[in-house]
């Protein structure tokens, strides 16, 4: 299932804002992505990254995946990416991410059509709307032409808050986001290490990450409690996001329908 070129009509957007959308079609494009999420994963993050090669975040899920990428017009430079491993593809790998993360048995019915979306990062310096939003313009146009209709994904919660590592952002947001926005209870999965979310103070006045607040705006559900990943310093969310669920500005903006 080969990533096609941008459509035009995303093209003329990337014109406007000096950013070019494109599929990784060999290996140096892959390679910049890997050192983009190496760079913010690592040194903003402090995640720990068992990875075969240094400067770069590589694991045994990046060679089945496709790789998108956000450059720089004027540079060259790579600065966002996402990873997209389709249900073929994680059928060849043996699972998806999220699986080793969480218990995803309640999505099985939607496995034949759901995507899997990871490592998502911006570089610091373009963490402005129009990277996100071109993105998510190339990934819906992926998922319409392939007839996929569901996508997940792990949404992170830094643990690092004012200097400290602590979990107490990661349970407020949580306690905020299942009030208004968990799945109905048939999509509920469970984490394999779960934040203790009762030992932790979850009534802080926190805002989610920019990039969960844009996954609700699309309609995206919850799925359940949030698993610790101590390698990566974060709680993850996980998150599911339905085509058919887009709200019919961001569908005309998208897909054009």
């Amino acid at each position: 299932m080969p990533a096609a070129a941008v459509p035009i009509a995303l093209k003329l957007a990337e014109r406007a804002t000096g950013i070019e959308v494109q599929w990784a079609r060999h290996q140096d494009d892959v390679r910049a992505a890997q050192r983009l999420r190496f760079d913010v994963f690592a040194g903003e993050m402090g995640a720990r990254l068992n990875t075969p090669l240094a400067g770069h975040d590589v694991d045994l899920f990046d060679n089945f995946c496709e790789h998108l990428l956000v450059r720089d017009q004027a540079t060259g430079q790579v600065i966002g990416t996402y990873r997209v491993l389709t249900p073929a593809q994680a059928k060849r790998v043996g699972s998806f991410y999220s699986d080793t993360e969480f218990d995803l048995t309640r999505l099985r019915s939607l496995r034949e059509r759901m995507v899997e979306l990871g490592r998502s990062c911006v570089h610091p310096d373009h963490r402005h709307g129009g990277v996100i939003m071109a993105l998510w313009g190339a990934l819906a146009e992926f998922m319409v032409r392939n007839q996929l209709d569901s996508m997940i994904g792990c949404a992170s919660i830094p643990m690092l808050h004012n200097g400290v590592v602590s979990g107490d952002v990661a349970a407020s947001i949580w306690r905020q986001v299942q009030a208004t926005h968990l799945a109905p209870i048939d999509y509920h999965v469970r984490p394999r290490l779960p934040l203790p979310i009762e030992q932790l103070d979850s009534t802080l006045d926190v805002e989610p990450p920019a990039l969960i607040k844009g996954y609700l705006r699309l309609g995206a559900k919850v799925l359940g409690a949030p698993a610790w990943d101590p390698d990566f310093n974060t709680a993850d969310l996980p998150m599911l996001m339905r085509i058919a669920d887009l709200p019919a500005r961001y569908r005309k903006h998208f897909l054009g329908a």
